[in-house]
């Protein structure tokens, strides 16, 4: 245990709550938060004008400051910050917490709350914020007495990096961040009711091993939770061991290397043929920190129902929630795979996996089969060409919707952290904002991220942000002006009425580019694309590239409500 004033003030003067705040993020080694000041975080803003390790972004919206944290903390592994005052402040940071909820990523949010005495009382911006969180964040605390700080804080990032990763919120109320804080922070966390699982059950592992070994039609299928736990190495590891295909997830895209031959491509609802049939026929599915969810799945009771399922996950409410597991692990994804390769002999599946790469074509002949004759622009040429040129090495955020799966299909991103996409919660306007916080989090890296024009209207106004930094992000912009995705959901759902999805109020992108002092570029035909993409690449400042596309333009695959994986459309 350390004394604050030790920490804080080399002559021992008596501190406050909101610099006892402060100390503490400067011990768990926070070097950049992302903020909105208001009056109830008066003292906390005034601590941290004062710290020499802690940059402040100023964000231009608090759900921008969630959602730039959420995209520090993929992209460098770490925790992410954020700071907003009471009231509205507070209720703003909802979206993106649950987001980070949804995906498992770990964050810190602090809001500033009335004074105790207030609350109740339905003061001015007093809301009840850790009541409205509660379903959306992994803890949350509102802190009533000033030398709780220091454990709360402590506590907020042990809850927020440990197990299965997610946010937690600290709210402190504005008469408890002035007050004199006495107390010291914690060395270590030790909480009764919260003891992870780390290391897997040996005997269970066993048995996952026993059926993995005699399985004829083994198929891997990994998740976010590969990443979060760095386990990509020895998952390549293990494919190679069992001589495994490897699907991922949307959250997964980066748990395993795409041009590793065992590499098959992302499952679901929009997934690759390759991996949606694989799934359907294996006879042993291996799921590595993944959770079911219903965009990977499609019809359940379709889902996998030739196979014995092994799951691996640390969180044991995800085990069975979904589908059934033969084999339930619980446990760190890393650790249990160790002890995996201690057990498994050299398997071989030269016929499974031959079987397996006769259907990777089945998506791009269906395509180019269907694709409209001449010049027109295809937004998966854009992405194509992208990957080619930065060889998969750049960090891309994207927002949601049809550029999301076009992403999610055609960039192989080679480095966890390097793919960040809302999955879980799905949410328009995380793609910029996260790539704010990505860039910030890695300044060496090339950022890109891949919006559309509904998304990106979401949270354009932290292009503010990215512009007060000095931030060399990529926009790539797929404009169809309209929404794209709910267009092609009323296609299928709801015969092709379409109503409600025209942006015809669009601005002039070349003018928002040129207010915001960045660089730009057009793209209108195919031809067009390489030079534009490579002279935009080389630009030393933020940068906007507008593609047009026709409104008609479909993602495929799809797998519509109530078919199976194997069960595909695959192109018009």
């Amino acid at each position: 245990m350390r004394a604050l004033a030790e920490i804080k003030d080399t002559e021992n003067r008596q501190i406050n709550g909101a610099q006892a705040i402060i100390a503490c993020l400067e011990l768990e080694q926070v070097d950049t938060v992302f903020s909105y000041p208001g009056g109830a975080v008066l003292s906390i803003f005034e601590a941290l004008r004062e710290s020499s390790q802690i940059k402040n972004v100023l964000t231009r919206t608090e759900q921008g400051a969630t959602h730039a944290a959420s995209g520090y903390a993929r992209a460098s592994g770490k925790a992410g910050v954020c700071i907003a005052t009471s009231g509205p402040g507070a209720t703003n940071l909802v979206t993106g917490l649950a987001t980070a909820y949804m995906d498992s990523i770990p964050m810190v949010a602090i809001t500033g709350q009335v004074s105790t005495a207030m609350i109740g009382t339905d003061a001015f911006q007093e809301i009840d914020i850790t009541g409205i969180t509660r379903p959306i964040v992994k803890h949350s605390y509102l802190v009533t007495d000033v030398n709780d700080l220091p454990q709360v804080i402590k506590e907020a990032f042990y809850l927020a990096t440990t197990g299965r990763p997610g946010p937690v919120l600290v709210d402190v109320p504005k008469n408890v961040a002035d007050s004199v804080c006495k107390a010291a922070i914690p060395g270590q966390i030790d909480l009764p009711g919260y003891k992870p699982t780390f290391k897997g059950h040996r005997l269970k592992i066993q048995n996952a091993c026993k059926l993995l070994q005699e399985a004829k039609k083994p198929l891997i299928y990994a998740g976010g939770g590969v990443i979060s736990a760095r386990a990509e190495e020895l998952l390549q590891s293990l494919a190679h061991r069992l001589d495994a295909p490897v699907a991922v997830t949307l959250l997964g895209k980066a748990a395993y290397p795409f041009r590793d031959g065992y590499y098959i491509g992302m499952l679901g609802i929009h997934g690759a043929p390759a991996a949606n049939l694989a799934v359907s026929e294996c006879d042993v599915l291996l799921a590595v920190g993944a959770r079911f969810d219903d965009r990977v799945t499609g019809n359940v009771a379709e889902f996998a129902k030739e196979a014995k399922i092994i799951h691996v996950d640390v969180d044991p409410a995800e085990i069975g929630k979904n589908v059934p597991a033969d084999v339930p692990i619980v446990g760190d994804a890393a650790a249990i795979i160790e002890v995996m390769l201690e057990f498994l002999e050299q398997a071989e599946h030269d016929a499974w996996r031959a079987k397996i790469e006769s259907w990777r074509p089945l998506h791009s002949d269906a395509y180019e089969a269907n694709a409209a004759a001449g010049n027109q622009l295809h937004f998966r040429e854009v992405v194509r060409e992208l990957n080619r040129q930065t060889k998969g090495k750049a960090v891309v955020t994207t927002d949601v919707g049809q550029h999301q799966m076009t992403a999610a299909q055609f960039y192989h991103a080679r480095q966890g952290g390097g793919f960040i996409s809302s999955g879980g919660l799905g949410t328009m306007g995380y793609g910029f904002p996260a790539a704010v916080g990505a860039q910030l989090a890695r300044p060496e890296a090339l950022v890109v991220c891949i919006t559309g024009d509904g998304s990106f209207q979401m949270t354009m106004n932290e292009l503010a942000t990215a512009k007060a930094q000095r931030l060399p992000i990529k926009v790539i912009l797929s404009n169809n002006s309209n929404l794209g995705m709910v267009r092609q959901l009323q296609k299928y759902y709801s015969e092709e009425h379409y109503f409600g999805i025209d942006l015809e109020g669009n601005p002039d992108f070349a003018k928002i580019a040129e207010a915001y002092d960045m660089a730009y570029f057009r793209l209108e035909k195919l031809e067009e694309v390489e030079n534009t993409l490579r002279e935009a690449l080389a630009c030393d400042r933020l940068t906007l590239v507008e593609c047009l596309i026709a409104k008609e333009e479909m993602v495929y695959p799809m797998v519509l409500n109530g078919k199976g994986l194997s069960d595909m459309v695959v192109a018009e």
